[in-house]
């Protein structure tokens, strides 16, 4: 099976997204499968990687995000997917490249999938005005974003998810056939056994703490629907209980120049580049005492399920993707957005921890990304299957 993926959230430099990309190209090789990402970047040019390759059309950069481009021609990705002759057409973005997707020219018995890895809703007006008005009075303020998306995956033959909440949040505002296939990590990278006490002391040091002091980590891309201001506002409320608490913010982004603004003002916590050696992050999780998350609007939360897998406790939003997986380790969710609430449930969760009382939710482990992978290759082949079916018994 050829799978073209028209991805407007692709970058090198970019987060969930092409991590997501990276493991989906790795599996392909591994199931004999092979995956074509058309990504908008600074220039067209075409890279090789096992499992298939990275198609890269000339695109405008993103006006407030320069790590990032824009698809503004249709017919640059259309050539590629004419080129190619899929078997099954991904639209990664709500957006133009979502669109692009949909409009393609290709024969009917190519299978199109909208792989909804962003929650717009979620991510931007619930950031900007859930302190304010309750989150079912912001999704009937855009109602006209639903209808827009629902016109969008109507266009597609199936709707994917990365978790059961979505694609029920997705089929209550009539998004077509949504299907959730739960995304996974890299479960082998990650264990409590990779505790390492010298990154450890090295953490706590560039937070100006002593070696026993409690070290808490926020790790992600920097930018507002991360809520970033309210992780510190909670550490801040944690901290003046507790001295003896750390936070090393790691990360980059949009957001880092208000980060770090924050950060300078909020004693015991310092701002930290962001990671890209896998192993050097297993080690960090494993070495934390909790990991703490902003964002309430996360399609599924790799940070999340990496710091479970690593053993680490959570203190996460009470929305999104980061709520649906803190069962699975020891965790406390704060109502989104609000610092105070999210410095009780530190408090909370540390002195649960500290005194060895049984508590809090636990559940199955996070999933791993080849059970994912595997599964979505399965679901477009079965489709495929019945949608050619469907076709030849028609043309009889």
């Amino acid at each position: 099976m050829k799978i073209v993926d028209i991805s407007g959230f692709y970058s090198e430099t970019g987060g969930g997204v092409a991590s997501y990309v990276r493991q989906k190209l790795a599996a392909a090789s591994r199931c004999g499968h092979e995956v074509v990402i058309i990504a908008p970047g600074a220039r067209a040019h075409v890279e090789s990687r096992v499992g298939g390759r990275i198609v890269w059309v000339e695109a405008p950069p993103m006006p407030f995000d320069s790590n990032y481009h824009v698809f503004t021609r249709a017919q640059a990705a259309w050539r590629v997917v004419a080129d190619e002759a899929p078997d099954v057409i991904e639209g990664s973005s709500p957006w133009r490249g979502g669109w692009i997707a949909a409009k393609a020219p290709a024969p009917p018995s190519t299978l199109r999938a909208l792989v909804f890895h962003q929650d717009f809703i979620a991510g931007y007006p619930y950031t900007l005005l859930d302190r304010v008005l309750p989150r079912p009075r912001i999704d009937r303020l855009f109602g006209a974003y639903w209808a827009y998306v629902r016109r969008l995956s109507a266009r597609f033959d199936v709707t994917v998810t990365g978790g059961e909440w979505l694609a029920e949040r997705l089929g209550r505002f009539g998004l077509h056939n949504p299907v959730a296939v739960p995304f996974g990590i890299e479960t082998a990278h990650f264990s409590p056994s990779r505790r390492d006490e010298g990154v450890r002391r090295e953490l706590l040091a560039a937070c100006g703490a002593a070696p026993t002091d409690k070290l808490l980590i926020a790790v992600g891309r920097l930018h507002p629907e991360k809520r970033h201001g309210a992780i510190l506002d909670g550490f801040a409320h944690a901290r003046a209980v507790r001295p003896d608490l750390a936070l090393a913010v790691i990360g980059d982004g949009p957001a880092k120049a208000a980060v770090a603004r924050q950060v300078a003002k909020t004693p015991g916590a310092a701002l930290l580049a962001p990671i890209a050696d896998r192993a050097r992050l297993a080690r960090i999780y494993a070495s934390a005492d909790l990991l703490v998350h902003g964002s309430g609007a996360e399609t599924y939360g790799l940070v999340v399920a990496e710091a479970i897998a690593s053993g680490l406790p959570v203190v996460a939003p009470d929305s999104g993707g980061a709520a649906d997986l803190a069962w699975r380790g020891r965790s406390r969710l704060y109502r989104t957005g609000h610092g105070e609430a999210c410095g009780v449930a530190i408090l909370d969760l540390l002195a649960e921890l500290e005194t060895g009382a049984r508590g809090g939710p636990t559940g199955a482990p996070p999933g791993d990304s080849e059970a994912h992978f595997t599964d979505l290759f399965a679901l477009y082949q079965r489709l495929l299957a019945e949608k050619r079916t469907s076709i030849s018994a028609q043309a009889a």
